[in-house]
């Protein structure tokens, strides 16, 4: 199964949208399974259902950052090149999607509940999460592949 599948899939399994990304490259991560569920868990639902940057793009930013990112805080070139190389995975999500902003993508829905909905056949049918969140797994596995 590629990540496209384990990120839909997770989220099908009831996992937030952040969380089935990072689920997707668990297996590049040296973090055990539970520590990135919990890592992931506060960006689902645009950030803690707030309907803002969408939980997909948090989780490629999260997945990148645990891979890719800087430790040294005065490292202004790393710094410079992680960012960068966020903005570009963010990018291309945005010229698949027309955004990265969830109550966007969601088609105006906006939360302010921060009760998760019921994952109903109905919800599934509504809510195109599952296939953004294989989508973010499919940019970020090619940029990862790409970066190679």
């Amino acid at each position: 199964m590629d990540r496209k599948e384990l990120a839909s899939n997770y989220f099908k399994e009831g996992y937030s949208c952040s969380q089935a990304v990072v689920l997707a490259f668990k297996d590049l991560i040296d973090l055990d399974e539970e520590t990135l569920i919990k890592v992931a868990s506060s960006f689902g639902g645009g950030m803690a259902r707030m309907r803002e940057v969408c939980g997909c793009v948090s989780g490629m930013f999260i997945v990148e950052g645990l891979l890719h990112g800087y430790t040294d805080p005065k490292a202004g070139d790393e710094k410079t090149k992680h960012y960068t190389n966020l903005q570009s995975i963010a990018a291309k999500f945005r010229e698949e999607n027309g955004s990265i902003i969830c109550r966007e993508l969601l088609g105006g829905v906006q939360s302010t509940n921060p009760a998760p909905d019921a994952r109903t056949p109905e919800y599934y049918k509504k809510r195109p999460c599952a296939e953004l969140a294989g989508l973010a797994a499919e940019i970020l596995d090619n940029y990862l592949k790409d970066k190679k």
